[in-house]
């Protein structure tokens, strides 16, 4: 069956992988970021290696109507959507008050607003059609508190549970709704916050596992999946114990970021 694709943040990291990934499924796949020119080169290079169609929508997620903007332009060019992942997004690390408010409130926007509205905006024509599915990707953060990434991780639980709750609501409807929730993966992420040490797990993954782990999970219509064996233990396990003595845990393992340059008050591009 054609099935078209929408992933936000396709330019670099898990939303080219996702596109990759996903043209190479057979799907036509409609990317999304603020850098078009990089949209364009991914663009023509899956039509020429799967023989999908590949469009490009270029858009600053951070704007407060990203999301009809987008969805005006998918009207206008007789586009309808049956497979949407919210890849988008960045984090900000360091002690809160140190961190720009402007930029926290970007990230905000990018990983929960504009999350929130493609939704709103493009689930009502899956439900039409009677069917469709939503990829939202989280992060390992969203299972517990992260000081000093405080806003990052709030943001994180905030798209798990959205997603939970969504897929309890529409899994009678012919609706999936997956949230992937990764631990550190080897992309633009840590060039836009601004070190490696956030990556407080010291390791690293690629986007290839992570995205190839997400669409075998998306058919098996799981809830979430946290991909790789220990980001699966953490993910199931953190979660039983009091939240203040994991808020406490976390700290002592988060504040290495501290001894880090502080996060750029701009970034290339928004990336998950």
């Amino acid at each position: 069956m054609h099935s078209t694709a929408l992933v936000t943040g396709a330019s670099s990291g898990l939303g080219a992988e996702f596109a990759a990934q996903l043209a190479a499924q057979g799907h036509d796949v409609i990317l999304v970021a603020r850098s078009g020119d990089r949209l364009a080169a991914l663009a023509e290079r899956l039509t020429a290696e799967h023989g999908v169609q590949a469009h490009v929508l270029v858009q600053d997620l951070a704007e407060p109507d990203a999301a009809r903007r987008i969805a005006e332009r998918l009207t206008a060019r007789g586009l309808s959507v049956d497979l949407l992942v919210n890849n988008a997004g960045f984090g900000t690390c360091g002690r809160f008050e140190e961190i720009p408010a402007a930029r926290d409130h970007d990230q905000l926007m990018v990983n929960v607003v504009a999350l929130v509205d493609l939704t709103h905006a493009l689930l009502p024509g899956m439900l039409e059609r009677g069917r469709g599915a939503v990829v939202n990707v989280a992060s390992n953060a969203a299972f517990q508190p992260a000081p000093y990434f405080a806003v990052y991780g709030a943001a994180k639980a905030f798209v798990l549970n959205f997603g939970l709750a969504l897929r309890q609501e529409y899994r009678r409807r012919g609706i999936r709704v997956l949230t992937l929730c990764p631990g550190p993966v080897e992309t633009a992420f840590f060039d836009t916050i601004g070190t490696r040490r956030a990556a407080v797990t010291g390791s690293m993954t690629t986007a290839e596992p992570v995205v190839r782990a997400a669409l075998r999970a998306l058919e098996r219509d799981r809830g979430y999946v946290a991909p790789g064996l220990g980001n699966a233990l953490a993910a199931h396990l953190t979660p039983r114990r009091p939240r203040t003595l994991v808020a406490a845990v976390a700290e002592r393992v988060t504040r290495t970021v501290l001894a880090a340059s502080p996060a750029p008050a701009t970034s290339p591009e928004h990336a998950a």
